[in-house]
């Protein structure tokens, strides 16, 4: 049997104890884009979160992508959400490559040249891209000036996080 087997199969028992009061339309309170390293698979837990209380997006980098973006005007927008969490890791794996490196072990491996997607969006340095994606969740013209978007980094040795600071921008919006 696979992984996938063992789960539905486990599910069949698992939901006989599923409270249907869970299936309301969701209303969270804050919206957190995280990593999808499974590290940080119970990050609402070790921020003293509940499960309903938050939109959870995750994908590898943590990136503020099209379809990152897409969700979080929709929390926001849709669903209320009036707070923004934007969690990076140390030791993520996006540190281990560049994008370049990863597109040249893509066409050795399958002979192709990859044409999507246009970015894998490695980086160095998590604090940086922390910076980066909350700059280009704040930049949005749809995610209203009234949501509040931090950074955090999330320690996966210790399990705390600590705050980021966004790049200072002046008067006219050019970051410091």
């Amino acid at each position: 049997m696979s992984l996938i087997d063992d789960a539905v199969a486990a599910n069949a028992t698992i939901a006989n104890e599923y409270d249907p009061a869970l299936g309301a339309p969701p209303a969270p309170k804050i919206a957190i884009v995280t990593c999808a390293d499974p590290r940080l698979s119970g990050i609402a837990r070790m921020l003293g979160l509940a499960d309903a209380d938050v939109d959870m997006i995750r994908n590898v980098g943590t990136v503020i992508d099209d379809d990152s973006i897409r969700s979080l005007i929709i929390s926001t927008r849709v669903l209320g959400t009036r707070e923004i969490m934007i969690i990076n890791h140390n030791g993520c794996g996006m540190t281990t490559f560049t994008d370049g490196e990863l597109e040249e072990r893509l066409r050795d491996e399958t002979g192709m040249s990859p044409i999507a997607p246009a970015r894998f969006y490695s980086f160095t340095d998590p604090e940086q891209n922390t910076r980066e994606q909350m700059q280009k969740t704040r930049s949005h013209p749809w995610i209203a000036a009234e949501v509040s978007v931090r950074g955090f980094i999330f320690d996966v040795d210790t399990g705390r996080v600590s705050e980021v600071q966004p790049l200072e921008t002046t008067v006219s919006g050019q970051s410091n």
